[in-house]
This record gives structure tokens, C-alpha cells and sequence, in this order.
């Protein structure tokens, strides 16, 4: 693609992991809001229950990350956490229909790992008592392998796991020492048998736009990923918002590489992985083709939720504890707060910690199905959607921001192919999916948020 084009589209535009991003969540304390969504969703669709954990802490952090993660506190702040988690459960699951199936667990931060495997085992035991699972649900955690040695892949294994995304972000440690992050504590060809021994599947995260990475030097990291044969690989394009996350300041005294190597280093990996027969899913997955995620996007099934990309079987509404939680239901999102201290307290008090929420309209709720259908299929049918939504065409068209002249823009730069049927995002426009999703999206015609950008 020209370097034009990439700079003309090279703005800052949500990631739609959700719709409304959650910077569109309003402060709400009222918990009653909140209950009543969980009660009515026991009879909205998805069916399937789909819970995730947040655990927040981090033997030390990383200067890119822009989670909800914090230096690990004093082991009694720890123990207080893990008992709130157990106790926030204890409030949530007996509003859920017991008759519903989970689909899901997953684990995220923060480096969930540093929680002993026995803690992590109850937690799940506490979630899969009251609920039968569908057939193979997906038990999965985000792990640090800066941090484990080979007894604890195994171990985590053991307490049910069974999928690892394992945060490589580089091989390169001149990289990691720029980014204040630990090289794996043994070779990860140990980690991945280890695991594999234990029938867990693998993912590898990787982060691309950071300190002292080349193209030639990203292309070596991915060279190396291809090797180990993991069944999923993410390449993460780096989000500089130091405006917001005030600890990634840090790199820029290293230095950034420009977006026109960032868009390099995405093409190099890509190109390496479609040559090892890997398959794109999405904007940054690349997964094997009996993956059940390429199935689903050969049918045009592919879902996502903040867990990220899953099938329509796996796919559930998000019920979410810990701090910084977001559930995502039918047609609700509530976010738990930021702060670990009100977290515990307000939990052990018997209150849900809720402090934002938002309501989605049927014209949101029209959007939030047009958009994940760009971003995770790069195809848009408006017939099909008219049937999944018993809405008429028109009517869907007119819930979003639809602009011919703007999609014609989009169509002779050569980022989307479209007609009065449908939209496609052309193999070379897939990098600007977000543009598109945002052209859609009707909060976007006049905003102030702050977004990351594509590249």
C-alpha cells in the first residue's frame, strides 16, 4: 500500500473490542441498574455464560503496558483479593440461571500467573459447581513466562487449564531490557512441551512498535514464533498513549520506530506466517488451519468479546470479577472499579463494585452487531443481518453512520470493495479495518475520546 494511504488512515480510531468502546462508560454507583441487566440476561442471547478474572498484579511492570495491572503489594493485600474474588462470586452467580452452560473462563491482568495454582484451581471449582460447561469450553490464562519455571506450566495444567497465551512481546532481549520486562525463565521449547504434556493448547503474544525492533529484527522474533508451532499467534501493534498511561513516557527516551517500520514489521511477520500456512484471523491473529477460529471465519461465524476472537459456540456474555472488570451482556456493560482498596472493601462489605455502566439502545445494540461483524469477518452482508436482527435493511443502515461518499473514499483508495449488498475490506485494507468500523459508528461523528491508531 502507499505510503499516502498509510499515513492518510494511520489515525487514531477505537480497537472495538466493544461497542461502545468503554471510554463511552458513564460513572454509576447505583447497583440496581446493573442487577436487573444480569436478571435479564439470563433470557438474552448468547445463552452460554462466559466469566473472566482480572488479577492485577505484577512483580514489576512493564513501561508499555496499558492494562489495569499494579507492583505486587504486601501478601496480605493478595489474600484479601483472592477472598473478594470468591466473595463477588458469591453475590453474581446466584442471579444467573443455573440451566445455562459456560462457555468460557479467562484469566487476565496483570500477570495472572504469580497467583499460586492452587488459589487459581478454587476459583475455578468456585465458577464450574454451580453449572454444567458446553462440550469443551475454553479454561484459559495470560501468563508471564518471565517468572515460571517448568513445575508451574505443569501445574497450571493440572488446576484445568486448558489454553496458555504465554506474553513472549519479543525474543530479542535488548528489546525486553528497553521495556523493563523478563526473558523467559527457561526456553520456552520446555514451557510449550511442558504444556502440551498436559493437553493445554498454546497461544504467543508478541508486540510489535517498541524500542530498538526493526523489521529485520521483528522478522526473527516471528521466524522463531513459526518454529515452536504454537496454535495461535498475536502480533499486538504497541498503543503509545502516554497521555494516559504516564509510565510509557519511558520508551520514549529509547525511541519509537515510526509508523511507516511498525507497518513493515506487521507485513514481514504477516508474510512469514502465510508461508508457514499459518491463517489471518481478525486484525492480529494468525492461528493453524484446523483452528477453530479460521473455521468459523470460513463461515463467517467468528465472534469477539474482551477476551478476544471465539466461535460462536464459545461465545457467551462476559461476567466479569475483579478490579477493572468489564461484563459485557445482552445489552448492558458494567466496569468494576480501578482502585484494589475500594475493590476489596466495597466486596467485603457485601457491595458490587461497580462503577460504571452503560445501557445500550436498540440503535447501539444494531451498531455493536454491524461493527463485529466488520471487524471480525471484514465482511459486512446487510441481508444477513437483517435476518440474525429481524430488522429491515434500511433500518440498519440508518442505526449507523452510513456514508456512501465515505465508503466510495474508502473503495478508490483500496482499503474496502462494496455494493448495495454488502462491504468487503480488501486483503491490502485489512490493517484500516478500525477506519472502517469507524465510518460506521455514529459516536464518532463528533468526539473527544482519546484512541490508539492502527499502526
Amino acid at each position: 500500500m502507499k505510503q499516502e494511504i498509510i499515513d492518510k488512515y494511520n489515525v487514531p480510531v477505537p480497537r472495538y473490542t466493544s461497542y461502545p468502546p468503554a471510554n463511552y462508560f458513564k460513572d454509576k454507583t447505583n447497583q440496581k441498574d446493573y442487577i436487573k441487566a444480569i436478571w435479564q440476561s439470563n433470557s438474552q442471547k448468547p445463552e452460554a455464560i462466559s466469566f473472566y478474572i482480572h488479577i492485577p498484579f505484577c512483580l514489576k511492570l512493564c513501561h508499555y503496558c496499558g492494562c489495569n495491572s499494579i507492583a505486587c503489594p504486601e501478601p496480605e493485600i493478595i489474600d484479601r483479593y483472592i477472598a473478594a474474588l470468591h466473595k463477588e462470586m458469591d453475590i453474581i452467580i446466584p442471579l444467573l440461571n443455573p440451566k445455562r452452560k459456560i462457555s468460557q473462563i479467562h484469566y487476565g491482568g496483570g500477570t495472572p500467573n504469580i497467583i499460586p495454582a492452587y488459589e487459581l484451581e478454587s476459583l475455578n471449582r468456585h465458577l464450574l459447581a454451580p453449572f454444567d460447561t458446553i462440550d469443551n469450553p475454553e479454561i484459559a490464562i495470560e501468563c508471564h513466562p518471565g517468572w515460571m519455571e517448568e513445575n508451574a506450566w505443569m501445574k497450571l495444567t493440572e488446576a484445568g487449564f486448558n489454553r496458555v497465551s504465554i506474553g513472549i512481546q519479543d525474543f530479542n532481549n535488548k528489546v525486553l531490557k528497553a521495556v523493563h520486562r523478563e526473558a523467559p525463565l527457561i526456553p520456552i521449547e520446555k514451557a510449550i512441551a511442558t504444556l502440551r504434556s498436559g493437553g493445554a493448547r498454546i497461544n504467543m503474544d508478541f508486540l510489535y512498535g517498541l524500542p530498538y525492533q526493526t523489521e529485520a529484527s521483528f522478522a526473527e522474533t516471528i521466524e522463531k514464533a513459526v518454529s515452536l508451532q504454537p496454535d495461535r499467534i498475536v502480533t499486538f501493534s504497541y498503543a503509545h498513549l502516554p497521555q494516559i498511561f504516564n509510565r510509557q513516557k519511558m520508551l520514549e527516551k529509547a525511541g519509537l520506530p515510526s509508523a511507516e517500520e511498525k507497518s513493515r514489521m506487521f507485513e514481514a511477520a504477516r508474510k512469514i506466517f502465510l508461508e508457514a500456512d499459518y491463517k489471518q484471523i481478525g486484525m492480529d491473529h494468525f492461528v493453524t488451519g484446523d483452528d477453530d477460529l479460521y473455521r468459523a471465519l470460513a463461515k463467517g461465524q467468528l465472534h469477539r468479546n474482551f477476551q478476544g476472537y471465539c466461535t460462536r459456540q464459545t461465545t457467551g456474555q462476559v461476567y466479569a470479577f475483579g478490579v477493572s472488570g468489564i461484563s459485557q451482556l445482552g445489552t448492558a456493560y458494567a466496569q468494576n472499579t480501578k482502585d484494589i482498596m475500594e475493590y476489596i472493601e466495597k466486596v467485603e462489605a457485601g457491595i458490587l463494585p461497580t462503577v460504571k455502566y452503560y445501557q445500550l439502545n436498540r440503535e447501539k445494540q444494531i451498531t455493536r452487531e454491524v461493527i463485529e461483524a466488520l471487524m471480525c469477518n471484514y465482511h459486512i452482508k446487510w441481508e444477513d443481518l437483517s435476518e440474525r436482527l429481524a430488522f429491515p435493511i434500511e433500518e440498519i443502515k440508518q442505526a449507523t453512520a452510513y456514508d456512501e461518499a465515505r465508503l466510495q473514499e474508502f473503495a478508490d483508495d483500496g482499503i474496502i470493495e462494496y455494493d448495495n449488498d454488502q462491504i468487503w475490506v480488501t486483503p491490502e485494507g485489512k490493517p484500516f479495518v478500525r477506519n472502517v468500523a469507524a465510518s460506521l459508528d455514529k459516536l464518532m461523528l463528533d468526539t473527544n475520546k482519546s484512541f490508539s491508531k492502527p499502526i
